[in-house]
């Protein structure tokens, strides 16, 4: 995702008083962690469930406050993919938590029986979780979720660019958890880079590719491990076997929920070549349906805020200037006012390789048609780019699905539909490569946030004397048995 979170300057100018003032907070939950060990079981169910509560609770108000930061939002969008992930994952976590925290047998090498193995599954101690603006609420208590299913305490630092969400998520936390349990942390650029430096057990954030490398070379200093949850150019691939307009109204739907200001929303769409001028008339038909306005319209979401307005803006001049042809999609001939932020959904034909849009994650209702001859092609095309977050595939052929499956690499798949492998609580989320790396989302988020320790029971009766000194014709026999082929 596009959102700069944090803004690392050149010259380290800035004064430390965040440093000192979170670190403090980092000692007293680490001395909480030493004194009361991690969170057990009992409260990490009670703590899930009355997180639900608080959520249902203020659920009104988690609405009103998304639509007051971004300007407007859909409160249907907010209720289904900001609201409701979170008591899915809660619910799922729950229900499944004790099969979780289980310890693993595994199997032992014959020369070292009768003894056991097991990995058992222990807390990594207090974790930092860095949150977005795009999806405030579901990128923020996800992760938590994640963290206090495997017994965890939490730092968590929601973005700036939404500030009544994050005081009101903050209000939320405090009912449900003291201060030694989840914490969390208000400010702007300069409190986010202290944070990323800050001695975690481990480091969630998520954002933008860019500002992902900053997070993971601050954590490094300290040796944090992270989860880097980023973005990038996720393509939909549209085969020649699928109809086309039901690919249009499919792709649609996904790009301009929540005005395209989703990680995985479709960034660029493939078409076999001649295909372009069907695919705009069907893209216009469907935005027509799904939005017979736009400015008026308050299913129809606003970018953010005017630095975000400004970019996707110069994106869509800058591609005009180097010959794409801009197609806007206005179904109520609107003019609409751009102080209020609503963008017109927005085609590009013929864009140039060397476009601003076709480097960077759009991040907006802004969709580039880029023409294929082959799907090998296609897929060559995806490949010589960074690994995207997510691919959507558009085929109803089983070669062609298994085909594409093999030959792209990508965070998550979703196939004849977007965004719907992101909200499945049984598979896990996260990027590759410049996407990201690690996952959550139900056991993968326990298991991200948990360490997998390895423990090996020794028998009462074992025949480990055999390989102590003084070593000799006994230990030459046993030598022989172990490196036979």
């Amino acid at each position: 995702m596009t959102d700069a979170v944090i803004e690392f300057p050149l010259k380290d100018t800035r004064d430390r008083a965040p440093d000192r003032r979170l670190s403090e907070t980092l000692a007293q939950m680490r001395q909480a962690w030493l004194e009361r060990g991690p969170l057990p079981y009992e409260r990490r169910m009670e703590a899930m469930a009355q997180l639900a509560g608080v959520l249902l609770k203020y659920q009104e108000a988690l609405v009103d406050a998304v639509r007051q930061d971004f300007g407007h939002r859909s409160a249907h969008e907010t209720k289904m993919a900001d609201i409701f992930p979170v008591l899915a994952g809660l619910r799922h976590a729950r229900r499944h938590l004790r099969r979780w925290m289980k310890p693993r047998r595994r199997p032992i090498d014959l020369v070292f029986w009768p003894g056991k193995g097991e990995v058992m599954w222990q807390p990594l101690g207090v974790v930092g979780i860095v949150s977005p603006w795009n999806y405030p609420i579901q990128l923020t208590l996800g992760p938590l979720t994640a963290a206090i299913a495997a017994g965890n305490r939490a730092m968590v630092k929601p973005s700036e660019f939404t500030p009544r969400t994050g005081a009101l998520i903050e209000r939320m936390l405090a009912e449900v958890f003291d201060a030694a349990e989840v914490t969390v942390v208000q400010g702007g650029a300069d409190v986010a880079q202290a944070f990323t430096r800050l001695k975690f057990d481990h480091l969630m954030f998520t954002g933008s590719t860019p500002v992902g490398r900053h997070v993971m070379r601050a954590a490094a200093e300290n040796l944090v491990p992270v989860t880097l949850e980023l973005g990038g150019k996720s393509p939909a691939i549209v085969a020649p076997d699928y109809p086309l307009a039901k690919a249009a109204e499919t792709i649609a739907a996904g790009k301009l929920f929540n005005a395209g200001q989703t990680c995985i929303a479709p960034d660029y769409v493939m078409l076999p070549r001649g295909a372009e001028a069907g695919f705009v008339a069907a893209y216009r038909d469907a935005v027509a349906r799904l939005y017979p306005r736009i400015e008026a319209n308050p299913d129809y979401t606003a970018i953010v805020n005017d630095r975000h307005f400004a970019r996707l803006t110069g994106l869509v001049e800058d591609a005009r200037r180097r010959g794409a042809t801009v197609v806007e999609v206005n179904p109520a001939d609107e003019r609409p006012d751009p102080a209020r932020r609503k963008m017109l959904p927005t085609m590009l034909l013929s864009v140039p390789d060397d476009a601003d849009v076709m480097a960077e994650e759009i991040f907006g209702p802004v969709l580039p048609l880029v023409p294929y001859d082959s799907l090998s092609a296609a897929y060559a095309q995806v490949n010589a780019k960074p690994r995207p977050l997510a691919l959507y595939l558009f085929s109803d052929d089983g070669g062609t699905v298994r085909d594409a499956l093999d030959r792209t690499i990508s965070g998550g798949v979703t196939v004849n539909d977007t965004l719907l492998h992101c909200v499945q609580e049984e598979l896990p989320f996260g990027g590759v490569g410049d996407s990201g790396m690690g996952a959550y989302h139900g056991e993968a988020g326990f298991r991200t946030f948990s360490h997998a320790k390895a423990v090996f029971r020794q028998a009462r009766v074992n025949g480990s004397f055999m390989t102590r000194p003084p070593f000799g014709p006994r230990v030459d026999r046993l030598l022989k048995f172990l490196l036979r082929r």
